[in-house]
């Protein structure tokens, strides 16, 4: 026995409304996901500091300075993408106080991780969490994920995905940061 098609057309536009009704109901119910915010202070993750091969916690170690803290990978093409202008940003402010934090999450050994900055030129922090765990820390949802820091370790800004980090934007806010007290 088949269902007349008038019949089907009834059971396909049900379950459309109970799916629709469904998705209202998470959104307009379900908490919204804890985690890092701007305006909050940064998590003080402990992390190795790769070629001098201590641990540093994130926040206590760039105390009152512009930091930028990137969360990548070596896999992660949009990564090794970004990280020229994030080089060209550290160099041009570095002498005024502006820091970049880079946190691999490779679970790769740290000579691999240290090769790939090296083989990059980048000058800037290299820092590893082989187990990935302050992507917990951070709340993040995936790399590269990157956060501003302002002096006083509150987060500013927070952005997914590659970006062109010497852009006129990106050197606006890390001037503004520098000058503020």
């Amino acid at each position: 026995m088949s269902t007349p098609p008038a019949n089907r057309s009834l059971i396909v536009v049900g379950i459309a409304a109970l799916l629709g009704a469904g998705a209202w109901a998470l959104v307009r119910y379900v908490p919204a996901k804890d985690g890092v915010q701007v305006g909050q202070r940064a998590p003080d993750y402990r992390v190795q500091r790769l070629g001098v091969g201590d641990s540093v916690g994130i926040r206590t170690a760039y105390a009152g300075h512009v930091t930028l803290i990137n969360i990548w990978a070596t896999w992660c093409g949009p990564c090794t993408q970004e990280m020229p202008s994030m080089q060209r940003l550290y160099q041009a402010y570095r002498d005024r106080g502006f820091r970049v934090a880079a946190v691999s999450i490779d679970h790769d050994a740290a000579a691999l991780v240290l090769a790939f900055a090296r083989r990059l030129g980048l000058s800037f922090d290299i820092l590893h969490d082989q187990v990935g765990e302050i992507q917990t820390a951070y709340v993040t949802v995936g790399v590269p994920e990157s956060f501003l820091i302002d002096k006083h370790g509150r987060i500013t800004d927070i952005a997914l995905g590659a970006e062109t980090w010497d852009s006129p934007e990106h050197r606006q806010r890390i001037e503004r940061l520098l000058g503020a007290d």
